[in-house]
């Protein structure tokens, strides 16, 4: 399996040295390359052989000993195989940075040791963590040139740790290393025995892969539709996220016509199983009305659809983004006509602040609100960069002119500066007062980010046993954290509510007003609702920001929670003692895309337990 990264940094702070460094001593290069190289930096007049020769092949780049373009380089060592993308360091060159990173499940940020962190060093980190990469190493550079200094490692390193704290970071490395002279690259160095950690190549060897490919939603965008005979009708494509087998169910987006799959063929013929990444030729069951531009997806597990999108948007044109022109948008295989019809802010990434703005410049990312002309299926690029990430282009000149991932649905101005909390009832004259100590301060005292892990199920489904243990874990790792239960509201708080539809959604918005609360003083609060409508739920998500927000669904079939019965509640409704009950006499929605689906009545506690804790690490909620 490849491992992509990218590189990524200031101006001359040794990227594409660092990449011909990798490539010389794991000899993954040519006699001729080396010789070329060699040949060059004598050319040049260079005092040693430049190993940045390597891979700035732009005669632009040699000249000026900057990086324009991207460079792609393929090794492999016995353990594993590797892309990289040497990405531009310049301010100018940001969008080919984009490019580089876009599809990298790892990023290097190199940083000078004698400058410290940088303008472009915190422009890199936050795109890089924007676009989703999971993994970013910050290789601390040059420690030759500072006398191989541990002071200055470690002052580099809680720089950098500072700033990260405000960005959704989900494991960060940090590796003092000389990419001229070839300390902690791919061997140890003698020069730093006060470094314990692993070498970049070691790194790069173990990281664990495959944390940012989702591979439970099934998508399949068509590209092709194959007919060489009249006996034989394929939909050739490759698999964007998921897996399939013979025999699924699937549905063919948009039209809604359900099939199954009866084979899977490749050009070795057929499989038996298709994962992401696979270019395969899928046939149905059925004869059904499907061509290039369509989705196939599983049919129990479908994606979001919406004629508006709420989009993070990056700039990457020299004319300036105009809200009252026509753009084409790429999603998938389809191309359509477009509109931005909202600028909400742009991010200052030196400072991660919003600012107003009416219009977006060469490189520079904001929220905007898109309006399409037909809707399109999605995924939120958090949960799947593929089907979650589109492109805008120019349809006078037809040149890429921004990169998108789309955040959900759109929304107004008023939900995304409030969070959703415009729909709140606020009495008059009334005046909110904030706490002295800020969310990062408390976050900093308790060594964890602050989130809400929302359970949500049938009753017997098992989500409370679920949420006790999972309080109990993190209360054993040191966590700071808050248990909410709907029995427990209903003693007080919501004592004065019964089950119809409206106090259901009257109980559900009192308890996510606590649960922002208990998010605002620091704390893991973990809430444990039947919570039955998603727009219910929803509204609990918008409360608090998107990346803090776990939705675990407790997956139970109807029968097993009725068999289970912990309360006696189902025989009560089943015989008309109780009114509106859920799963009998009241309808339950469940979640369509749950950051976690825990099926209870087949996983075991400890098994449902350990995937939450994991997808709370991977979230960057818990410190490693």
């Amino acid at each position: 399996m490849f491992l992509r990264f990218s590189t990524a940094g200031s101006v001359d702070d040794g990227k594409s040295t660092l990449i011909g460094r990798l490539l010389y001593d794991t000899k993954s290069l040519f006699e001729d390359q080396w010789e070329a190289v060699e040949r060059a930096s004598t050319t040049r007049g260079d005092e040693e052989i430049d190993l940045a020769l390597l891979t700035d092949g732009l005669r632009a780049e040699r000249e000026q000993k900057i990086t324009i373009d991207v460079a792609y380089r393929y090794f492999s060592t016995p353990k594993r195989k590797f892309i990289i993308a040497d990405t531009p360091g310049h301010e100018q060159y940001t969008r080919n940075m984009v490019t580089g990173a876009s599809t990298s499940e790892l990023a290097i940020l190199l940083v000078d040791a004698r400058k410290g962190v940088s303008v472009q060093t915190r422009r890199h980190a936050f795109i890089s963590t924007l676009l989703g990469i999971p993994h970013l190493v910050v290789a601390i550079n040059k420690m030759d040139l500072v006398d191989y200094s541990e002071e200055v490692f470690h002052n580099i390193k809680a720089e950098f740790q500072e700033f990260a704290r405000r960005l959704e970071v989900k494991h960060i490395t940090y590796i003092p290393m000389s990419a001229l002279k070839g300390d902690n690259v791919v061997t140890e160095s003698t020069n730093m025995p006060w470094y314990k950690g692993s070498t970049l190549l070691r790194h790069l060897e173990t990281v664990n892969l495959g944390t940012s490919v989702n591979v439970v939603d099934f998508r399949f965008p068509i590209q092709y539709v194959l007919r060489p005979n009249q006996d034989f009708r394929g939909y050739a494509g490759q698999i964007s996220s998921g897996r399939i087998r013979p025999g699924n169910e699937v549905v063919a987006l948009p039209s809604g016509l359900r099939t199954k799959i009866t084979k899977i063929v490749t050009a070795d013929g057929e499989i038996e199983e298709a994962f992401v990444g696979d270019s395969v030729v899928l046939c149905f069951e059925d004869e059904i009305d499907s061509s290039r531009g369509c989705t196939i997806v599983r049919a129990d597990n479908l994606p979001q659809e919406a004629g508006e999108l709420d989009v993070t948007l990056c700039w990457l044109n020299e004319t300036p983004l105009d809200p009252n022109r026509d753009y084409l948008v790429s999603h998938g295989t389809e191309l359509q006509k477009c509109f931005v019809s909202k600028i909400n802010y742009s991010v200052n990434v030196n400072t991660l602040k919003r600012e107003s703005t009416n219009l977006l410049n060469l490189n520079e990312i904001g929220r905007v609100q898109i309006q399409l002309t037909k809707p399109i299926f999605f995924d939120r690029y958090k949960v799947n960069r593929a089907t979650g990430s589109l492109v805008l282009i120019d349809p006078s000149t037809k040149n890429t002119v921004a990169a998108g991932m789309i955040r959900g649905r759109s929304k107004t101005v008023e939900d995304i500066t409030s969070g959703g909390r415009e729909a709140l009832q606020r009495t008059p004259n009334t005046f909110p007062e904030s706490s002295p100590i800020s969310l990062v301060e408390r976050e900093t005292v308790n060594k964890h980010k602050a989130a809400v892990i929302w359970f949500t199920g049938l009753s017997g489904s098992g989500k409370s046993t679920l949420a006790q243990a999972v309080e109990k874990q993190l209360f054993a790792k040191g966590c700071k954290t808050m248990f909410l239960d709907g029995d427990n509201l209903r003693q007080g708080l919501c004592g004065d509510l019964s089950f119809t539809a409206e106090d259901r959604a009257e109980n559900i918005r009192r308890a996510a007003l606590v649960a922002q609360l208990g998010y605002a003083h620091g704390n893991i609060v973990i809430c444990s609702f039947i919570s039955p409508f998603e727009e219910d739920r929803a509204f609990a998500r918008g409360l608090v920001p998107e990346e803090r927000f776990l939705e675990v669904y407790a997956s139970c079939s109807l029968e097993v929670c009725q068999k289970r019965d912990p309360k006696g509640l189902y025989k009560k409704a089943q015989s008309g003692e109780i009114k509106n009950f859920t799963g009998i006499s009241s309808p339950y929605q469940e979640p369509k895309q749950p950051e976690v689906t825990a099926e209870t009545d087949v996983g075991s506690v400890d098994d449902c337990v350990n995937s939450i804790i994991a997808r709370l690490e991977e979230f960057g909620v818990l410190a490693d």
